[in-house]
């Protein structure tokens, strides 16, 4: 008995006829993963705009290079690991117009955790969006993917101190966000 649900095998067939360059399969591979793909693209943009230009970079990424993915490996996390470097690229493409701080220069800001409680994660998600490229990119590789400031170095080409910096300024910056937020609301 096979452990394979109807959703697995049809991907599976799906990515073996994009490999033929199959352009019905490619739209159908796109559209299922579209929602997915989106979310992971709009927590590295800052408008919806940036987002569908790293979706539909990685996906030209995905099919340009579908020969290079292994069956045996889950196809979601392949696609992530696309779609995040795409976001990488688009960062570096546009570095020159982003800054760093260094370490030295950030402030603290403190905040409420009840505040947080109360917040959507659309509205977390919103406010992250609103977080200078620098800042945004190496909070969302720090604190969702999981990386650590040595990997974050090395894939965008910087200081580890750096790396460390923008994190900290990304979270001072959430957090006088986060304060102007409860404020506002109260």
């Amino acid at each position: 008995m096979s452990l394979e649900s109807q959703e697995d095998r049809q991907i599976r067939s799906l990515i073996k006829k994009c490999k033929k360059n199959d352009k019905k399969a490619q739209k159908a591979l796109y559209q299922h993963f579209f929602p997915y793909a989106m979310s992971i693209c709009l927590r590295y943009s800052q408008y919806e705009e940036e987002a569908e230009e790293i979706l539909n970079d990685a996906f030209l990424k995905v099919f340009t290079r579908i020969d290079q993915y292994n069956p045996k490996l889950y196809f979601k996390g392949w696609l992530r690991r696309i779609l995040i470097n795409t976001a990488i690229d688009l960062y570096r493409k546009e570095m020159h117009h982003y800054h760093h701080m260094d370490i030295s220069e950030v402030e603290k800001a403190e905040v409420s955790e009840s505040v947080i409680d109360h917040m959507s994660a659309e509205t977390i998600q919103a406010l992250i969006s609103q977080l200078p490229p620098a800042y945004r990119l190496v909070f969302n590789l720090y604190v969702v993917e999981g990386y650590n400031h040595r990997e974050i170095a090395t894939l965008l080409d910087i200081n580890e101190g750096t790396s460390k910096s923008n994190l900290a300024k990304a979270r001072t910056k959430l957090k006088k966000m986060i304060n102007r937020q409860e404020r506002y609301y109260g």
